[in-house]
């Protein structure tokens, strides 16, 4: 049985496995705007990539390239080694792209079973159902479904075909909390089992819980990329959260202070070197208490890297 079969092995990323599907110095350009500029990038099996940018920078395009809905002005673009535009290249692939339309009367089951027969080797109804989230609105109309639900039945249509590599456009939007770490759950899994998931999220906390490697791209070319971790130190800035006496002004005179704010008692301070910074606090203020550091987020990290690009 399909269902059983696919919980047997499970698959670890190896960072130095033959990447199966790559962009290599691509450019692509509409008229005179260039949403890519020589990017290159590649996805290994068994790995979750996180493509992160603001609105414009070129992302849907990278991902629309690599589906082989367009092609490159330049350079290549390949998956399994091939052109991503083959019928049986495709056949391996799977995509839940924002702009997908789906007939709004036809069931739930009925996507399901229409999405079933594209492909050679698919996945049962009653799995797809499970991984999906689908329990109990099988029968229910797509035009009857609620965001969170209709975002649930296009990644299920997404894994249909038991893809390779797939490809994830804002998974949750629209998704509650429950709903959005169940999803997590099962993007998870299908790296666990060996697949290659490429996802764009605006929640950098789902990139920063999800992704093994993270590729931050801003007008057309790639600007960080690295482990979450990786992209998080590159924005070396940290927070000093703390009460005390000393004046905004006093603060501001330490070296390494790039922003004080003071929220109630409360003050924090913005520091490039934030173990220097404090020192000095607390040699200027011996009663300086309720110290937090924090280190920087990944939105911290990524707005460094895109703003003023």
């Amino acid at each position: 049985m399909v269902a059983e079969a696919i919980h047997v092995e499970t698959v670890e990323f190896v960072e130095s496995a033959a990447p199966v599907a790559v962009l290599d110095n691509v450019t692509k350009k509409y008229g005179g705007i260039t949403a890519l500029d020589g990017l290159s990038l590649a996805l290994r099996p068994g790995e979750i990539v996180a493509l992160l940018g603001p609105n414009g920078a070129g992302k849907s395009t990278a991902v629309r390239l690599l589906l082989g809905l367009s092609t490159p002005t330049a350079g290549t673009s390949r998956i399994f080694g091939g052109d991503p535009r083959r019928p049986d290249t495709r056949a391996r692939i799977g995509a839940m792209l924002q702009v997908a339309s789906v007939p709004k009367t036809l069931k739930v089951k009925e996507h399901i079973d229409l999405f079933r027969s594209y492909y050679p080797k698919s996945l049962s109804v009653a799995e797809i159902v499970r991984i999906a989230q689908l329990e109990g609105i099988e029968n229910r109309l797509f035009q009857e479904l609620s965001g969170g639900q209709r975002q649930r039945l296009l990644f299920g249509l997404a894994i249909c075909g038991d893809p390779e590599i797939v490809f994830l456009d804002e998974p949750t939007v629209g998704l509650d909390i429950e709903a959005r770490r169940g999803l997590w759950e099962q993007i998870r899994s299908l790296a666990a089992r060996g697949k290659t998931v490429l996802m764009t999220t605006h929640y950098l906390e789902e990139a920063d819980a999800l992704a093994h490697r993270i590729i931050v791209i801003n007008k057309g070319k790639v600007v960080s990329e690295g482990t979450p971790a990786e992209i998080k130190s590159r924005s070396a800035n940290r927070k000093i959260r703390c009460r005390t006496s000393l004046s905004t002004a006093q603060i501001w005179a330490v070296p390494g202070v790039i922003d004080v704010e003071q929220k109630a008692a409360v003050t924090c301070v913005t520091a490039g070197n934030a173990e220097g910074v404090l020192r000095k606090l607390l040699q200027y203020d011996a009663e300086l208490s309720d110290l937090e550091v924090v280190s920087p987020g990944l939105e911290d990290a990524f707005l460094a890297l895109t703003q003023g690009r």
